[in-house]
């Protein structure tokens, strides 16, 4: 048998581009990869890119400067050190990055890393191909477990890509243009990957999206199954005791998905919805297509179909043309929702946006105001949250062991890490922890006696009163 090749995938950016990343090492250890976190000794070398931060090509450009050293020690050692620029700067930039980075040997978009052995094999015969076609459909394909794919399990969570690409065309976003249009993969192919991960020992899985909730793929009578019926047929699968799906656009939510969290024990009441602003003047300008008061009424209808559920979002500050009034708006959204958690961004011109282009762009020492004192706000509300998880039992499920010997670390329903003392046997097992202490980023709590669901929840209800 021939010596293992190392491969080293460094992943940016979204959900989806850690499970991108986790595809693209499961395909490639058919070709006798195996992963190193030691970049300088690997063979192969993945950067897959996120482009919806500020600064995400020049980032990339960076990485690659530190790259080449690597692969010049390699050539000196006479060792073939092979570099793929992956992702979403690899699509937006496209023969960019080889006429600025000549180190690189493949570049390749987030819908076709399953070409990667024949790109390969093209990179060793002295080619350097740059595949960034869009073709989401046979993509699934490649990663569908019955079409030969080994999809490994990497602990008791994992993601799973039910839907790619958007058709919202936020103003300030890059998806549509990167990601393309929405496609959603079909029902079977995520009900195979599923099993498939639950024999593995996975206890929950996250269903991933750029827009999960547009979900609309095919089911197994031929109809269009929405992403509440989806979420309906996986917890039926033996094994898995937790479902999660993220993230959702406040225009998707319907009665279906209504109706999952109102009837799933295995679907978390914990929701990131995003927003971006509070403001109706800003959201318009975003082209989010609702308003304030439509994102409200979506929160309230979800409380309404699950009392104990929680709420994260996406905030954007000097968005072009926000004034103060516009600001004070998101800053009261905040407070009204009683956010558990949230991500918050000062706005960046992305190229070939609308936005880049807007008139009344907004100065950075105001963005950074903004910033400081938006993060204050959902600093607040997230602390007032884990505040009142104090004295009550949380499901806990347990992922891996901790800092200190006989500590393992779990999450709460409302994903929050959970420190408890317990032997690494139990990992994969969900139990009751009393909550005892709040620290600054978990929760640590001790094995409580069984309690009702109803019982462990109640004193949390209070979320956005």
């Amino acid at each position: 048998m021939s010596e293992a090749r190392k491969l080293h995938v460094k992943s940016y950016g979204c959900q989806m581009n850690a499970y991108d990343s986790q595809r693209m090492a499961d395909l490639l250890a058919e070709r006798g990869f195996v992963e190193t976190a030691a970049a300088e000794t690997a063979e192969l070398v993945i950067l897959n890119t996120c482009h919806i931060r500020e600064k995400a090509a020049e980032k990339v450009y960076s990485e690659l400067g530190r790259i080449r050293k690597w692969k010049a020690s390699a050539e000196a050692e006479g060792r073939r050190m092979t570099i793929v620029v992956a992702g979403c700067v690899a699509q937006a930039e496209g023969e960019e990055i080889l006429r600025r980075a000549p180190l690189v040997d493949i570049v390749v978009g987030p819908q076709n890393y399953h070409h990667l052995p024949a790109l390969l094999d093209r990179a060793e015969r002295g080619d350097k191909p740059v595949d960034t076609e869009f073709a989401a459909e046979s993509k699934f394909d490649a990663i569908e477990p019955a079409a030969g794919g080994a999809i490994r399990r990497r602990g008791v969570t994992a993601f799973v890509t039910v839907q790619e690409g958007c058709d919202k065309f936020c103003t300030f976003c890059v998806v549509p243009y990167t990601r393309g249009a929405e496609i959603s993969r079909p029902i079977e192919q995520i009900i195979a990957e599923v099993k498939h991960l639950a024999r593995a020992g996975v206890r929950e899985v996250t269903l991933i999206g750029q827009n999960v909730n547009a979900y609309h793929g095919e089911g197994p009578d031929g109809r269009t199954w929405t992403l509440g019926r989806l979420l309906q047929r996986v917890a039926e699968i033996s094994g898995i005791a937790r479902i999660r799906y993220t993230t959702s656009h406040p225009r998707d939510v319907d009665d279906s998905l209504l109706a999952a969290h109102r009837e799933l024990p295995q679907l978390m009441p914990c929701l990131h919805l995003p927003v971006q602003s509070g403001s109706d003047r800003v959201l318009a300008a975003m082209n989010r297509r609702h308003g304030r008061g439509d994102y409200l009424r979506v929160v309230a209808r979800m409380r309404e179909a699950r009392p104990d559920m929680a709420f994260s979002s996406d905030f954007i500050v000097g968005f072009p043309g926000e004034t103060e009034c516009d600001f004070r708006e998101t800053l009261t959204i905040v407070d009204e929702i009683g956010y558990a958690g949230a991500f918050s961004f000062k706005y960046s011109p992305r190229p070939g946006t609308p936005a880049a282009a807007m008139a009344d762009q907004v100065p950075e020492p105001v963005k950074n105001e903004r910033l400081a004192r938006l993060q204050a706000a959902i600093d607040r509300n997230q602390a007032a949250f884990n505040a009142r998880c104090l004295g009550t039992t949380l499901d806990v499920l347990l992922e891996k062991p901790g800092r200190r010997p006989g500590q393992l670390v779990g999450r709460s329903p409302y994903l929050q890490p959970v420190q408890i003392m317990l032997p690494e046997s139990r990992i994969g097992d969900i139990v009751p922890a009393a909550v005892t202490e709040i620290g600054a980023n978990s929760l640590f709590g001790s094995l409580a006696g069984e309690t009702s669901r109803s019982d462990r929840s109640a004193s949390l209800l209070a979320v956005g009163s």
